[in-house]
């Protein structure tokens, strides 16, 4: 039976914020292997804010994403390899150097207002004979018609899918419904959803993505990701084969994937504690989360407070720096407080 829609599997990707950009060859291959034997079609790998990322602002890899996509590479027999890019943070000249290793998707990710700077991107990608998908991140900070107009600008440019991204884990079920509805009654391309999981609506907003008519979904083994992960993969495989909804891999392998190879080098489980609930509450970035628990630690200041704040000055991916000055600022307030 043909799949309903196509699984993409971000562990190598979105699960390297969880792990502090520490993945080795060896994790890779094993994790790679694992997900290539289940038969997911496509497999994610880069620094988890994208080709490039690998930085001071960002967080330095252990490995070269380069080194780690070629391990990738040597292992799968049937999934394509994908790569992210941030414009800004990675390069159009990035994607022919991972073409050349394998990689065959390029999802190239912009806030969810700034489609625009993607063309040039996009356009690389479609030069290379590369699959091109756009990703509108932050995509609870726009109404739906909005969020359409982007996604179209991407359509324009090449896109072959655009995807609705909840980067803060902030959209409730009928947001999710209203943003994927709305792009799939107005565009020609495909429609894909990326989860995330800080208010515990991972799984359901990527089922109700599906009921919408999206075709491309994202899912990491062990919901492993930034904030309190993304939707986990190998349950969203299970509740779908309950519902009759084929997706086109094994779950049980999927389960055994996340059990026996993801598990065991997962720094802590994926829970919604108070910080992450609180990503998705205020509207958060959610790989902020382990950038502000740092910033709480190093300046005295509760990690709960520093997200609210970020959540009122509503900032977005590429601010991290913002992270440290909320810090300092709530730091010298309270310092002021107890003086007074």
């Amino acid at each position: 039976m043909t799949a309903a829609f196509r699984l993409t599997d971000t562990t190598l990707r979105d699960g390297s914020h969880a792990l502090s950009h520490r993945y080795t060859e060896e994790q890779v291959r094993a994790i790679a292997r694992a997900l290539d034997a289940a038969g997911v079609p496509v497999i994610e790998l880069s620094h988890g804010d994208g080709l490039g990322g690998s930085s001071f602002n960002y967080g330095f890899s252990a490995r070269d994403e380069r080194a780690l996509l070629r391990a990738a590479a040597e292992e799968v027999r049937r999934a394509k390899l994908a790569v992210l890019l941030l414009p800004g943070i990675g390069v159009a000249e990035d994607l022919k150097v991972v073409r050349d290793i394998g990689a065959t998707v390029a999802r190239i990710a912009t806030h969810c207002t700034e489609a625009d700077i993607a063309e040039q991107h996009i356009g690389m990608a479609k030069q290379l004979g590369m699959e091109a998908v756009g990703f509108l991140m932050m995509s609870h900070m726009v109404e739906p018609a909005k969020l359409l107009e982007q996604a179209k600008l991407m359509e324009s440019y090449g896109a072959d899918c655009v995807y609705v991204v909840d980067s803060a884990g902030a959209l409730t079920i009928p947001q999710a419904r209203e943003r994927v509805r709305a792009l799939r009654d107005g565009l020609d391309c495909e429609v894909g959803f990326h989860a995330h999981n800080n208010l515990s609506l991972a799984v359901a907003n990527s089922l109700a993505a599906i009921e919408e008519g999206a075709t491309q979904i994202d899912g990491c083994l062990c919901g492993l990701g930034a904030g309190a992960g993304n939707c986990p993969i190998e349950i969203l495989a299970a509740v779908c084969d309950r519902l009759g909804i084929p997706t086109g891999v094994d779950h049980f392998a999927l389960m055994d994937a996340a059990e026996e190879v993801v598990r065991p080098i997962m720094p802590r489980p994926q829970v919604i504690d108070r910080a992450a609930l609180l990503l998705g509450y205020a509207g958060v970035y959610s790989s902020f989360l382990l950038h502000a628990e740092r910033a709480a630690e190093r300046y005295g200041v509760p990690a709960h407070e520093i997200l609210v704040e970020l959540g009122r000055r509503k900032v977005v991916g590429g601010q991290e720096d913002m992270i440290v000055d909320v810090a300092v600022e709530l730091a010298g307030a309270r310092g002021r407080t107890e003086a007074g």
